[in-house]
């Protein structure tokens, strides 16, 4: 099957007529083609956006929300189609994209539908001077968002979403690896109504078609989610060009695990934190330290759970673990199984591919734990982004914090502890952008989501996703 672009309400085939292979990871054979499109494509895509602006962004809020909350009705009710085609293009279990990938992706077009209405001006009024102040929340105008393979359509309708409901006009570009559910999007989009023009979806790689998109001199803001080099790059190219910037990177996220949690939901949640996704969720937690004094029950325990996870193909209701997203991917994440051996770490679980009868070419490796001396060894420094998990012990808050802090990343952490005054000093010293405790990825659309350090910049979600994609103008009036 070979995708299109969609430019301009219709859908297209590259100008240049460049293609890449589709794979499915779960077989290791390529299933399409999709356009590798370049600045001609990019240039299209960006007219078609120029010349819907005026009209969208005049558009009322109760129109603009109308749209949105269609698109999320249409998405519910394709929800087999698009998990079947997320599974597909990704490697994930199809019941995980039934269950969270597709809905996620309808509730973020719904969230921002509801959110646009609420979004509230500020006024001043200057006691004294006879002077007041309002500011506006006027949009951009055409903003570029590019989207990671991890969770394809849920990362996507992420930017897509705030930014539409602002009131901006889109070239977005999905990962190239998984491409297939934003295509789908494509069709979505007109049954629901929304003009021509005001999004745009192009597909390439990065070098290509991202990188197009961010030296675009007329697009005036970039979200990107991805790699930390790559965030690194974008900031090069687009600073010089006074872009607005949005870049949600790397992460190597410590869990602090304390005596005194509730060991069994610890338990079951590690398991889910570690290893959810085949571990390619940049907020899985793949750094575990564990109180010294339960160390050696936890490590039991939690093998005994891993070793229980089937590695199967997506399609099986009884999968666990799918296949990771290529064959390059799987090839760095068994790079780091070696090279944990080259430092010391001790396998303690899994380390092997695997091959799934009747898909013995898909990209399949066992959840992998690994128990480690030091936190400075490169696989507890580095993101690897697969089913890999270091375990090591502490002994006191001061050496745990500091281990969870040593690390180029700050994105996330997960604190295990009934300690309340521990709670709310080690929520405070935690160099992260989000910090659950007792819990794991339990989201509220509301609140900022980002990271510290080489794990970006800026925040995304609730209403700080709506300021992003707006410019703030300040109107004084003296009277």
């Amino acid at each position: 099957m070979n995708i299109q672009n969609y430019i301009n309400g219709k859908f297209h085939n590259p100008i240049e007529n460049n293609w890449i292979d589709n794979y499915n990871p779960a077989n290791g054979e390529i299933y399409g083609q999709i356009p590798n499109s370049g600045k001609a494509d990019v240039e299209n895509a960006y007219n078609a956006a120029k010349a819907a602006f005026t009209k969208w962004s005049q558009t009322s809020l109760e129109e603009r929300s109308r749209i949105l909350i269609k698109i999320s009705e249409l998405l519910e009710q394709n929800l087999k189609r698009f998990a079947e085609a997320e599974s597909k293009d990704n490697g994930k279990p199809i019941s995980l994209a039934k269950a969270v990938d597709i809905p996620r992706a309808a509730s973020n077009f719904r969230f921002f539908g509801y959110a646009i209405t609420q979004f509230a001006s500020e006024s001043h009024e200057s006691v004294g001077q006879k002077a007041i102040n309002y500011t506006l929340r006027q949009p951009i105008g055409v903003v570029g968002c590019i989207s990671p393979w991890n969770l394809p359509l849920y990362l996507f309708t992420w930017k897509i979403a705030p930014a539409i409901a602002a009131g901006n006009c889109i070239i977005a570009k999905p990962s190239e690896v998984t491409p297939m559910t934003a295509y789908l999007l494509g069709e979505i989009l007109t049954e629901a109504g929304l003009p021509k023009g005001v999004l745009n979806i192009v597909h390439g790689l990065g070098a290509t078609t991202g990188q197009a998109i961010v030296e675009h001199p007329e697009i005036k803001a970039i979200s990107f989610t991805g790699g930390s080099a790559t965030g690194a790059h974008i900031a090069r190219v687009a600073a010089p060009l006074f872009k607005k910037l949005s870049l949600e990177l790397g992460g190597k996220n410590p869990n602090l695990i304390f005596a005194d949690c509730d060991y069994e939901n610890m338990l079951e949640t590690t398991v889910r934190s570690s290893f959810a996704n085949q571990g390619q969720i940049c907020l899985c937690g793949s750094r575990i330290f564990i109180e010294k004094t339960i160390y050696e029950k936890f490590k039991i325990d939690f093998v005994n759970k891993v070793e229980k996870l089937k590695v199967g193909h997506p399609s099986d209701a009884k999968t666990n673990i799918g296949a990771l997203v290529s064959k390059s991917h799987l090839e760095k994440v068994t790079h780091y199984i070696n090279l944990a051996k080259q430092e010391n770490g001790k396998i303690i679980c899994g380390g092997k591919t695997v091959s799934v009868e009747g898909y013995e070419n898909g990209y399949y490796l066992e959840p992998t734990i690994i128990e480690v001396k030091s936190n400075d060894c490169r696989i507890n420094q580095e993101e690897i982004f697969g089913p890999v998990v270091t375990i090591m012990p502490f002994t006191t808050e001061k050496d745990v914090l500091e281990m969870a802090n040593t690390v180029n990343y700050g994105l996330s952490a997960t604190l295990w502890t009934n300690n309340l005054k521990r709670t709310l000093r080690l929520s405070h010293q935690l160099q992260a952008g989000i910090v659950w405790v007792n819990t794991w990825m339990l989201r509220d659309l509301r609140t900022p989501f980002g990271g510290m350090k080489a794990s970006g910049v800026g925040r995304e979600g609730g209403f700080e996703a709506l300021r992003f994609f707006t410019e703030a103008k300040n109107v004084c009036i003296k009277y």
